[in-house]
């Protein structure tokens, strides 16, 4: 063992009459240690919500949306080959090695590709009206872009391939929606379009029947009020659209390459058509979200910046106490450069200790909270009962290094006072 860290190691073992260097020490240590838990602790919370907000809304909404300025379109089949041909470069930089570290990332593709109509009506039960956005999906390819809810009653999407039969279409809707018109599977339900023929009393709404096939939960109560689901074939015929729709819904292998593939679908299709990626139809929400990910690291690293000024004082009373160690260790041949050395390894062990503390209870927290869920949250506002936990490996090792580094600056400055301490006076004055 070099006798820098030897004299380090030695000088943490404080004498009895140095018990107080010791007990400040083991305080800085402790800081250390509580910052680096709380910043675990609260990424994984943080990024927790993001992925299960991500989740939901993503799993309701494509990745992708594509548009017409003019309105519906067709040549719905040859568009949709064009979508599902197109690819783009892999992303780079930091961005992409954090998620190639977290096991995301490689070579952009289309995943699926679905037309879609959309309909804004009113649902009529007879006891109760409420607005709703309905969307015309085709059950064959549907699946494979957005993720549907679990089926509380009657049934899912699936059976949407029975259409066309005969009676009135089948439609889908959320259970927030089914308790405010009173209806269950398999009910009878109006659907009024605002857009109806004239007659001479003035504009009348074209009204229809429809079969409630199920009711099913998205875990979010805005989609579960406001969205329905029914056959594409039926919506276009609701419509008078023929075989023309309204947009494709894309979803792609990578969701943070979206823009690239924007760029690729306006210069493929151009004109008159319109892309939009998920981070556009969301941008509020999710650029609201990194921003209070970045304020709760930035505040939680002033605890570790607490414990780095600890570390100051700890140092700087050592260098005062151990003068005479000082003083005859570089009467003994030992240079400034090794003197600034033993109290960098000091601080350093500091930083070491504590950020390895910091790591083991901030992961043991986060595994206790993700295996046993003892923390109650209102699922009404937050659309889960318990807290949920996404620890990524790159965001520890980051908030470990960021600690380390904190921790090694705060050592220079007492460490340059015991290197520039001068052998002579002290041994004369001793």
């Amino acid at each position: 063992m070099k006798y820098e860290l030897y004299m380090a190691l030695k000088y943490l073992r404080a004498k009895k009459q140095h018990k107080f260097i010791s007990l400040i020490s083991a305080i800085s240590t402790g800081g250390v240690a509580v910052g680096v838990m709380a910043l675990i602790v609260v990424i994984a919370v943080m990024a927790g919500f993001e992925n299960h907000l991500k989740d939901k809304i993503l799993g309701v909404n494509a990745h992708l949306l594509i548009r017409s300025y003019e309105g519906p379109f067709d040549s719905v089949d040859k568009l949709k080959r064009i979508i599902e041909g197109v690819s783009v470069k892999p992303r780079s930089g930091l961005s992409y090695l954090i998620d190639r570290l977290r096991g995301k990332g490689g070579t952009p593709h289309v995943v699926a590709v679905t037309p879609v109509v959309y309909i804004q009506a009113l649902l009529s039960s007879g006891r109760a009206v409420s607005g709703v956005a309905i969307r015309g999906v085709d059950p064959g390819s549907v699946k494979r872009v957005i993720t549907f809810g679990k089926v509380l009653q009657g049934r899912g999407i699936e059976a949407f391939k029975d259409y066309p039969a005969k009676g009135p279409p089948p439609i889908l809707i959320g259970k927030e929606l089914a308790i405010t018109l009173g209806v269950r599977a398999g009910d009878y339900i109006r659907i009024v379009l605002p857009s109806g023929t004239i007659t001479p009393i003035g504009m009348m709404p074209k009204i229809r029947t429809v079969r409630v096939i199920g009711v099913q939960t998205m875990g979010m109560y805005e989609y579960d009020m406001s969205l329905a689901f029914m056959p594409i074939a039926a919506a276009q015929k609701l419509l008078g659209l023929g075989h023309k729709v309204h947009a494709f819904e894309v979803k792609i292998s990578d969701i943070y390459a979206a823009s690239s593939f924007v760029k690729a679908l306006e210069k493929m299709l151009g004109y008159p058509f319109s892309i939009m990626d998920w981070q556009q139809m969301s941008r509020n929400l999710f650029s609201a979200m990194e921003l209070e990910k970045f304020a709760m690291f930035v505040v939680l690293t002033l605890i570790v910046l607490v414990a780095a000024f600890n570390i100051i004082s700890t140092l700087s009373m050592m260098v005062m106490e151990k003068k005479s160690d000082i003083a005859i260790l570089k009467a003994m041949g030992a240079t400034n450069g090794q003197i600034l050395r033993i109290f960098i390894l000091n601080g350093t062990l500091i930083g070491i200790m504590g950020t390895i503390l910091g790591v083991m209870g901030g992961t043991g927290l986060c595994w206790l909270l993700k295996r046993y869920k003892f923390i109650k949250i209102p699922k009404e506002v937050y659309y889960t009962d318990s807290i949920p936990i996404l620890l990524y490996r790159s965001d520890v090792i980051l908030i470990a290094a960021c600690a380390l580094i904190i921790c090694i600056l705060a050592t220079i400055y007492p460490a340059r006072q015991a290197a520039g301490i001068d052998p002579s006076k002290i041994l004369k004055n001793a």
